[in-house]
């Protein structure tokens, strides 16, 4: 089994064995292992960088240090290493507390919209002895559950074959070649209803594979009883191919979920732009986006009656109309907008998250982004409201209670405010704080 370092975001690990008790310490080639994963880490997309979750640096009578950063997940190096980076939650900093913060991150996971963890329950997880990836494929193996509950899909599948029978279509230059001196036989082309579709040859493999996989007796048992359902499908030899041929519509939907997962497992893909090869892979989460969206379905939950909300609107544009050939132009996307309207009273909130960590310093306004506060002033304007948040994560300075205004003189005012993620009644006290009646 190969050794899980755990660590969490902006932890730093070094190779220094003077200095294990600051920081996790890899030796010298596992460390060199690390350093040649992150300069051949691939984005399939030209504006990541791996820069974006990971920053190789050096400290004086240190010597080199790696620190993840904004991103989570886990990312396996080679089969030697593997590493489980977890979210920073400033309420939670034992080891102890480690089992809770993975719910949280699950949580958010299953928050995101393209997230497929629909049959997900955290009751089916041993969380505090698994890793991510385990905790993936117990994800995987719940989806596969739901669907073997509800029957595998069978379809006409066009078939060939030399029979002692004649059924539907004579191929007749392959029959005069194969029996030529058979006169009982004929090689045929036929439709047979069955379950070897693309579909079930997808999932058939990423069985196979995650049963080499994992380490989990409990994942292990569940895969090999699911295996016998699919006896009479062939694994895919082609993944491209098959992927290519699935179609998810009313019929299939039960697969859509899968065939997301299948690609993450059977071609090494992760949920976010990075990729890996054949001996790395990694899963790795935002936690910008993280934030957004489990905010977002956290906040829906404790609305007050007669709020609307709405997530990533593009209604307005920073500049609406220069001219006839520059119509509306840099559009204003703020993450959420809450709007209410009784008839006599009317008022409408935009709410930005922020996964950023800030400082108890008024002199350098708190560390608050220059850029985001020239965003929350044009949100104002285009908005026509004064009513603009900035929600950040609590964290060792900043408490759920702290209470930082800025107010421009001329109708905006910028309100901060801090979610505690290991705290279910944090974003309810924030939507009393804030008045939302």
């Amino acid at each position: 089994m190969s050794p899980l370092i755990e660590i969490k975001e902006f932890d730093t690990i070094a190779e220094n064995q003077d200095y294990k008790d600051q920081y996790t310490i890899l030796d010298k080639n596992s460390f060199e292992d690390l350093i040649q994963f992150i300069q051949t880490f691939d984005s399939d997309n030209s504006e990541s960088d791996v820069l974006d979750f990971v920053k190789i640096g050096y400290k004086r009578n240190i010597g080199r240090t790696v620190t993840f950063k904004n991103y989570v997940g886990l990312i396996q190096v080679n089969d030697k290493l593997k590493i489980q980076v977890l979210p920073k939650i400033a309420s939670l900093k034992d080891d102890k507390d480690k089992t809770k913060t993975k719910e949280i991150f699950l949580k958010m996971l299953c928050s995101m919209k393209d997230f497929p963890c629909k049959s997900f329950t955290k009751e089916n997880l041993n969380i505090k002895q698994m890793n991510l990836y385990e905790i993936f494929i117990n994800m995987y193996i719940q989806e596969v559950l739901h669907l073997v509950k509800k029957g595998i899909k069978s379809d006409y599948v066009n078939c060939e074959d030399n029979l002692p029978v004649y059924k539907g279509k004579l191929l007749v230059n392959e029959h005069l070649k194969h029996n030529f001196l058979h006169k009982e036989r004929f090689y045929v082309s036929f439709d047979e209803y069955e379950e070897n579709r693309p579909e079930n040859k997808i999932v058939k493999s990423t069985l196979l594979k995650l049963q080499k996989l994992t380490n989990s007796f409990d994942n292990s048992k569940n895969i090999r009883q699911l295996l016998t359902f699919f006896e009479l499908v062939d694994p895919s030899s082609n993944y491209d191919q098959d992927f290519s041929r699935v179609v998810i519509n009313r019929n299939t939907k039960d697969y859509d979920n899968l065939i997301k997962w299948s690609k993450v497992f059977l071609k090494n893909r992760s949920f976010t732009t990075f990729s890996g090869d054949n001996s790395s892979r990694s899963l790795l989460f935002s936690m910008e986006k993280l934030f957004e969206s489990y905010v977002a379905q956290s906040l829906r939950k404790v609305l007050p009656e007669g709020w609307t909300m709405s997530c990533q609107e593009k209604k307005h544009f920073l500049f609406e109309k220069l001219n006839e050939e520059n119509y509306r132009r840099f559009s204003l996307i703020p993450d959420i907008v809450l709007r209410f309207n009784n008839g006599n009273e009317k008022r409408t909130v935009i709410l930005d998250t922020k996964w950023k960590r800030l400082v108890d310093k008024k002199e350098c306004n708190y560390g608050i982004s220059q850029s985001d506060m020239y965003q929350m002033y044009a949100y104002s304007k285009r908005y026509g409201t004064s009513e603009i948040w900035l929600l950040y994560p609590v964290d060792d300075e900043m408490h759920s209670e702290t209470k930082i205004k800025f107010d421009s003189g001329d109708g905006t005012v910028v309100s901060l405010f801090f979610f505690d993620l290991a705290n279910d009644r944090s974003l309810a006290d924030l939507v009393k704080r804030a008045n939302l009646k």
